[in-house]
Parts: C-alpha cells; structure tokens; sequence
C-alpha cells in the first residue's frame, strides 16, 4: 500500500503572511489540526500545527485586557511560528515508511510530494484508519490472538486448520511476541464458531492469547 492511495487531497493550505488567528478559524472549519503553507506560486514553504498556535497565544495569567490580547495575536502571523524545514513523503512511497517517519519524529501529518509538488498529506488519522481495516476493526468475526512460535511454517499451519473448517479470514496482522524466540499473531475469522476454531487451533500453538467473538460496527 501506497502513500497515494491512502492521503488526503485536496490539501488545504495556507500563506505566510496570513494571521495565525485565521489560520486557527480554518483548522477548526476544515477539522484538521496542521496547514501546509505554500508561497504564491504554490510552493511548499513550511508547516503550522494547531498545536504551535495554541502555544504562541498569552497566557491565562495575563493582566492584558481582551482587547489587547485580540490586537496583540492578529499582529502575529504564521511565518512567525511555522516550522520552516518540513518533512515530506512522494506519493510511492510505502505507507508504513511514512508511518514510521512520523512516529521517529513525532509528528501527526506529512505532505505528500510528486515530482516537487505537494499533492496531498498523509496524517496520523489516515494511518488509523488503514489499521482498523488490516485488523477488520469493522467486520463480524471471531477475534483470535494467539502465540507462536518465530519460525517458518507456524501461519501456515494455522491458515490450513482455518480452512479446513471452512473458515473465512477477513483480516490478520503480526507482531513481536514476548521474546525473539516467539510471535503475536491476531486473524479475524468468519463463518466458524468460537468453540470449533479455538478446538482447532490450540494444539497449533504456544499460547491462546485472546479469543472472542465480534459483531459489525
């Protein structure tokens, strides 16, 4: 899976020279917590978050009046607190490098480049949202976690007893177990009953995590 498939477009953007108070009314408008600012030829110069809003407004324990305040934050504009060297993902690239970037960083969104140009964003609720689809967050099913062991042949095994009980696996990821030695696997199963995978499947593995049955959302 691809950045592109997965990123937000249009992108809506913002100027330098606009008033953070403006650029704070069209976060809240468009629901979205971070603006690219681009400059008048469409050029990405920069990034304001919501958060680095929030933090350059006065502080509660301020003895300015309201109408200082207003006068002071519409002088302050977001090239004044914008985060000038962005980092950007191209359309191509796999979306868990993207998802790793962010969380090396630790920040919600990236701009999504193609031949120097922004196409789109990729943010933390995009990546959400592929998650719950690779877990079938949404689908009915029996929710299997179990623990194996880390070496060839173990999903194998446990794809074919599923089949063999006419099983239908809607989803199914893979994590680190609770050594090098081991691995989490969780399978989303449809069409077979809680009783008959969890007779199926125990003597297939180290350790039944966690079993239980789920409807639709």
């Amino acid at each position: 899976m691809l950045v592109e498939e997965r990123m937000s477009r249009p992108v809506i953007t913002t100027h330098a020279d606009v008033p953070i108070l403006d650029a704070y009314d069209l976060m809240q408008k468009e629901n979205i917590r971070r603006l690219p600012v681009v400059d008048k030829s469409g050029s990405l110069v920069g990034m304001v978050s919501e958060r680095e809003i929030l933090q350059a407004s006065p502080s509660q324990a301020t003895s300015l009046s309201i109408w200082e305040l207003n006068y002071l934050m519409a002088k302050i504009t977001v090239d004044e607190i914008m985060t000038k060297d962005v980092i950007t993902v191209d359309a191509d690239t796999p979306l868990e490098e993207a998802a790793l970037l962010m969380a090396d960083h630790k920040i919600g969104g990236l701009p999504v480049m193609r031949d120097g140009k922004m196409v789109g964003i990729v943010t933390e609720t995009d990546l959400f949202k592929v998650f719950l689809e690779l877990m079938g967050a949404r689908d009915p099913g029996v929710r299997l976690a179990v623990l194996v062991r880390n070496v060839p042949g173990e999903l194998a095994q446990l794809t074919k007893a599923i089949l063999d009980l006419d099983g239908n696996i809607v989803a199914m990821g893979t994590t680190s177990g609770e050594d090098t030695s081991t691995g989490e696997i969780t399978i989303k199963v449809e069409g077979v009953s809680e009783e008959k995978l969890l007779e199926a499947i125990k003597p297939l593995v180290q350790k039944v995590i966690d079993i239980r049955t789920t409807k639709a959302i």
